[in-house]
């Protein structure tokens, strides 16, 4: 059985949200996509390609952590984005 690679966003991660035109159209889609739950297996079929060589790339620039040793990050990725969805709805 292989293990499930999961990846996190980093603090650089959510300034290139800003930017996209710096990262890439899939590279952007991408980190939009990663919350530290989500396996790459999901990310891939939620984007409809094999997305496996990006996040590596993308973990290689300092954009993307493996969630397995920042379990946490994913934790925090998941309440700041409730929280902006709050806000958005007052």
């Amino acid at each position: 059985m292989s293990t499930l690679h999961r990846f996190a966003k980093t603090p650089q991660a959510w300034e290139a949200l800003a930017r996209p035109d710096l990262v890439g159209r899939r590279a952007h889609t991408l980190l939009l996509m990663a919350n530290g739950r989500r396996s790459v297996q999901e990310l891939s079929l939620l984007l409809g390609e094999d997305v496996a060589e990006l996040a590596i790339q993308l973990q290689q620039r300092g954009l993307l952590l493996s969630a397995s040793a920042h379990l946490a990050s994913a934790e925090v990725d998941d309440e700041e984005s409730a929280t902006g969805r709050l806000r958005a709805s007052v």
